[in-house]
């Protein structure tokens, strides 16, 4: 009924695992005697011996932090390496994430209980001691580990995964073999990361032929993962669909244009230039008869029945609304279409874990992804997650390098609905040296939006 785009099918293998994944996540997570027992051992400090195999229950605790968007995909990435590892994922509750969104697994939760044994988890950092690359690094934990059966030393209790947008080459170490057979018989890891860092789990070997094999179409992995795990909670879907019958429902076509303006930018006429000039170009909205227009000159005669487009504006600012609303307002269109303007809110900074701004946020995102066409900003993770939801490839405004100048061409369409990691590894683990890691395997390239980033494309 809201979404016309029915979107990609899931391979038969992804939705197999997805119900093998639930029943991991039933039979082990909060509640259950394996969680308590499990939740006993990181209390006590200990772990179990190196050699000596996998508990079967582990766990991945995804710290939610920073906007919306990035939280979303944070927990994407964090579930698919739950998955691809056999692990419960539990989800940090700061910052309303059971609020905003349905649980996912049937029978169960994904939200951290409270009486979590590390307090103070959510303060993790790139120095912590037990992040993954200061053991390395202090020898605490290394690949001999595994596999030695005959060794008595103990691996830790937990490891903290530091992904974050500040993380150094050793802490990308992750997305190599060799690390990730060290973390595998850690019972507990705690990850941060305010990226997708989907892209770099192809990197990693181990991972690739399951991937392949859950992924055929490795352009949909965000589609797919972000379609099953965020429903929006009740009240949330009661604004969506309240804002949709009213003013989207009844359009030929709704355009969907996301205006992320970074830092306290001033209202910027180049930007709505920008703007009004790709999704002109682009076909995605009519162009405007010019003003004054000559007697003699007469618009198209209006047919029987005028198409008419819902514009969907998303931005803190106000501004490019009501000048976009204003424009189609005062002046005809060149095909006679009605064009009609619409923004739900404009909060004109962002409000970091507020939850009137989440909740308005995620119903604007979910808006967006129920739009048959969508334009969104470079770098935004907001436009990353609209786009992928609703099986979007949107056409990317370009961020320009003089804000007074409107870069020629204004957008282009990108290569694909995955979302863009944005802070990726530059390492080949096989041969052990730095390289360009969007020319290591076909599936990842780099991202349009942004150059040094990694993005999911279709096979070629």
């Amino acid at each position: 009924m809201y979404r016309r785009r029915a979107g990609r099918q899931p391979s038969p293998y992804l939705v197999s695992k997805l119900r093998r994944h639930e029943a991991l996540q039933r039979r082990c997570g909060p509640g259950t005697a394996a969680y308590s027992h499990a939740q006993e051992q990181l209390r006590s400090g200990k772990n179990h011996a190196a050699g000596t195999g996998s508990p079967e229950c582990k766990y991945l605790v995804s710290i939610s932090y920073r906007g919306l968007g990035n939280r979303i995909l944070a927990a994407a990435s964090a579930f698919l390496y739950a998955v691809l590892t056999d692990r419960v994922l539990l989800v940090d509750p700061s910052n309303e994430m059971g609020e905003l969104f349905c649980e996912p697994f049937p029978g169960t939760t994904w939200v951290l209980p409270p009486d979590f044994p590390l307090t103070s988890y959510t303060n993790f950092s790139i120095e912590t001691a037990e992040s993954h690359a200061n053991m390395v690094k202090n020898k605490v934990i290394s690949p001999v580990d595994v596999g030695a059966v005959s060794s008595a030393r103990e691996l830790p209790a937990f490891a903290y995964i530091h992904l974050d947008h500040d993380a150094t080459g050793e802490d990308k170490q992750f997305y190599c073999d060799e690390d990730q057979s060290v973390l595998r018989d850690i019972r507990w890891l705690v990850m941060r990361t305010d990226s997708y860092i989907v892209p770099g789990l192809f990197l990693v070997m181990a991972f690739q032929e399951e991937l392949g094999m859950l992924f055929p179409e490795p352009d949909t992995v965000f589609h797919h993962l972000g379609r099953y795990l965020f429903h929006p909670s009740n009240h949330v879907w009661g604004l969506i669909a309240r804002y949709h019958d009213a003013y989207l429902a009844a359009a030929d076509q709704r355009v969907g244009i996301q205006v992320r303006v970074f830092g306290s930018a001033p209202n910027s006429p180049e930007l709505l230039e920008q703007i009004t000039t790709c999704a002109q170009k682009e076909g995605l909205l009519p162009e405007l008869l010019a003003e004054g227009l000559p007697a003699a000159t007469t618009p198209p005669p209006a047919p029987s029945r005028r198409r008419s487009k819902a514009v969907l504006v998303t931005s803190l600012k106000a501004w490019y609304y009501d000048k976009l609303k204003g424009m189609y307002w005062e002046r005809a269109t060149v095909t006679g279409e009605a064009v009609g303007v619409h923004q739900p809110s404009h909060e004109e900074y962002q409000h970091f874990g507020a939850r009137s701004h989440d909740t308005k946020a995620w119903a604007e995102i979910y808006l967006l992804s129920l739009t048959d066409v969508l334009v969104t900003s470079g770098f935004s993770t907001f436009g990353y997650v609209a786009q992928g939801l609703g099986g979007l490839t949107p056409w990317v405004m370009f961020k320009p390098d003089n804000g007074s100048v409107v870069p020629n061409p204004p957008c282009g369409r990108d290569v694909s609905m995955e979302p863009c990691f944005h802070a990726p590894p530059f390492y080949d683990c096989r041969i052990k040296q730095g390289a360009d890691t969007g020319k290591i395997v076909p599936q990842v390239q780099h991202c349009k939006d942004v150059s040094w980033g990694l993005k999911l494309v279709p096979p070629s």
